[in-house]
């Protein structure tokens, strides 16, 4: 973030209330989230993982194990998985979701099944090759983080686990936070309005 737009994002925390350690705080863990962000939509690690263990699936052929697999949420019953199952795992169209199913049933990672519940309905499970793949690329992140969290102080770790918990919940406050800061929204929304409204230099 260029300085100028860092202080004056300072300025609208600090008017919101918030202490300058906590404002300093802030802007830093967003520029490390945004660089993490980017990191994570790239997926180097499942790109290695796949390339280095000679599996023959690109990256959204494995997701889709992983849906077989499921579930993919915490709370998630496990049930039964079906195309439909997948592409809503997935957020992608039942369309895509049958192609690449076909395609891992057709390379062996997967298999159709009768379903037990109704006779009349398909289901999908994975194979023993596909839950091999899957095992290992989980055993190779594993591998590649312990060995970076190793470094690590029993003092570090004991510290950074429950906190980033606790950080992991921020969003579940958004909606009291949006009410806390009502008028500071509507205002940066005023902003937006006023600058559409100003007429560019010639």
């Amino acid at each position: 973030m260029p300085l100028s737009d860092k202080s004056e994002m300072n300025a609208v925390i600090l008017r919101a209330g918030l202490d300058p350690d906590t404002a300093e705080a802030m802007l830093e863990i967003d520029m490390l989230m945004q660089k993490w962000r980017r990191r994570a939509q790239k997926r180097e690690l499942g790109t290695r993982a796949l390339a280095h263990l000679k599996i023959a699936l690109d990256l959204a052929q494995f997701d889709v194990l992983i849906a077989i697999e499921g579930p993919t949420e915490p709370g998630e019953s496990k049930g039964e998985t079906m195309v439909a199952t997948v592409a809503e795992r997935l957020n992608i169209d039942p369309s895509r979701a049958s192609r690449v199913v076909g395609d891992l049933v057709d390379q062996g990672y997967a298999r159709r099944a009768v379903s037990q519940a109704d006779a009349r309905r398909t289901i999908l499970e994975l194979t023993e090759r596909g839950r091999a793949v899957i095992e290992a690329v989980r055993a190779y992140k594993f591998l590649i983080m312990g060995d970076f969290l190793s470094e690590w102080s029993a003092a570090d770790l004991a510290a950074f686990v429950p906190l980033l918990k606790r950080f992991g919940t921020w969003m579940d406050g958004i909606d009291p936070a949006s009410e806390k800061h009502a008028a500071e929204i509507a205002a940066l929304a005023e902003g937006i309005a006023r600058a559409g409204t100003q007429t560019e230099p010639a």
